[in-house]
């Protein structure tokens, strides 16, 4: 059997200040659909991503702001993130976890700069959309046997 991810939903305040926030991102902006009763589907898609995320009104009762841990990768971290700043997006310093394995929900066990022994997995910058949704960037180089 082959499942692949195609859509993660994200609950925002205001779609449109979602919308212009990943556009500015560079998300693609794919679709924007609004029905008769009040349903408006927004779907962007990160850059190279085949997956895609989906906000809008009355799609998700979680709360705004509510979608921790949404994971980006790219082969130069440094380079996303200095793009992203170019972009206006507020992301992080470059960081890795103290224990190399992988990261803690907020700032626990976060060391400044890139992880000093590995260019994959273990590599982070992070940042949130306007409603608190946060994300992750992570650098992988080289994917692991079998990933």
């Amino acid at each position: 059997m082959e499942l692949k991810l195609e859509i993660a939903v994200i609950p925002v305040s205001d779609v449109d200040r979602a919308k212009g926030f990943y556009e500015q991102a560079g998300f693609r902006l794919d679709a924007d659909f609004s029905t008769d009763k009040g349903l408006r589907v927004v779907q962007a898609t990160p850059p190279g991503s085949e997956a895609s995320i989906i906000f809008g009104e009355k799609l998700t009762s979680a709360l705004p702001g509510s979608s921790y841990g949404l994971h980006l990768i790219t082969r130069d971290l440094a380079a996303a993130r200095d793009e992203l700043r170019e972009k206006g997006i507020d992301v992080s310093p470059i960081w890795h976890d103290a224990d190399g394995i992988f990261h803690y929900e907020g700032d626990y066990n976060r060391v400044p700069g890139p992880h000093p022994a590995s260019d994959s997995y273990g590599s982070y910058a992070s940042f949130s959309d306007p409603d608190g949704n946060t994300w992750t960037i992570q650098q992988i180089v080289t994917r692991a046997p079998g990933r």
